[in-house]
């Protein structure tokens, strides 16, 4: 487990310190990494633990609609099907959050107010991150004002790749200052900041244990696979690698981190597999909505299939439920 000698803020002081403090953390085993994943998500879950784990997916889901396309319509039906995923039953829990573009903010504001559903607004010129730190500040400021209480943002990987640690450092304090007062406690205001690492765009698991060491440190609430817009996105053994990450980073500072792996999680097997390794590797405590959430469009519409399988005996027919 990795060990900091020298307070975060002395950790952050130059790229030197920080490259001499990244690049000291242990090397990830890669094939022990894909090893252990693959064997994790073997394991099945069954009866009512199985139903338990459906319910639990459904109240991590970020419900996410992330196109150009994009509507106040589309969103107004996103954030009714979020407070109330299956019209029929109303047993099933609502999702986490609802993830749309900053323009499309107020729309979900409107539409999810008292509803306790957050509404979360990716931010910092996503999904390419190619902006000027200004740009991303404002952005995130105005997203905050419109009422987003979470923020996902980019990081740089030009910059991650070049080695210009401090240069995304400073972005993500930036970014995270821009969330508001006292943002990141998950009990007192401000917009809590998940950091998008782009895994697939990062080459290597080391890195992968890098980014999410240098999200943390400059105070990410969340580490975040991918953007859902490159491929591959979201797989178990990088997820493995950050939820190692987030438990010794716990360990080490004393403050928590969450994590959401976003991006190509479409089924309830999926689903299943990602809070089996979160058991396994972070332990219960991450299996919250709080601190672990799972970034999907069309994820919540097999959870309702699957959901209402366990209750009939049977699947709902393909138009039963709306398309996302």
């Amino acid at each position: 487990m990795p060990t900091l000698t020298t307070p975060l803020a002395e950790v952050a002081s130059s790229t030197s310190t920080l490259r001499a403090f990244l690049h000291g953390l242990p090397g990830v085993d890669r094939v022990g990494a894909d090893a252990r994943a693959a064997m994790l998500g073997t394991r099945s879950i069954k009866t009512t633990a199985k139903k338990q784990a459906i319910d639990l997916a459904i109240r991590m889901v970020d419900l996410t609609t992330l196109e150009g396309a994009d509507t106040p319509g589309k969103v107004r039906a996103m954030c009714a099907k979020a407070v109330r995923p299956d019209p029929t039953d109303a047993t099933v829990p609502p999702v986490a959050a609802v993830c749309v573009y900053p323009d499309l903010v107020p729309t979900a504001v409107q539409a999810l107010a008292g509803s306790g559903v957050k509404v979360a607004s990716v931010a910092t010129a996503f999904p390419s991150g190619r902006s000027s730190l200004e740009v991303k500040v404002a952005e995130t400021g105005l997203a905050v004002a419109a009422g987003a209480s979470e923020i996902d943002m980019v990081i740089d990987r030009g910059a991650f790749l070049a080695g210009d640690y401090l240069k995304v450092y400073e972005e993500i304090a930036a970014v995270k200052a821009a969330c508001g007062p006292a943002g990141g406690a998950h009990d007192e205001p401000g917009a809590h900041l998940k950091v998008i690492l782009e895994t697939g765009e990062l080459a290597t698991y080391d890195n992968v244990r890098r980014a999410s060491w240098l999200a943390m440190i400059a105070g990410a609430d969340f580490i975040k696979t991918s953007t859902g817009k490159v491929s591959p996105a979201a797989t178990l053994p990088v997820t493995l690698v950050m939820l190692e990450a987030v438990r010794d980073f716990l360990r080490t500072t004393g403050r928590k981190v969450g994590v959401k792996p976003a991006g190509g999680i479409r089924t309830t097997k999926d689903a299943i597999k990602y809070l089996v390794l979160v058991n396994e590797t972070a332990g219960p405590d991450w299996l919250d909505p709080d601190w672990f959430r799972l970034g999907a469009s069309s994820l919540l519409n097999d959870l309702l299939m699957q959901r209402q399988k366990m209750a009939t005996g049977r699947y709902a027919g393909p138009d039963y439920f709306t398309l996302d």
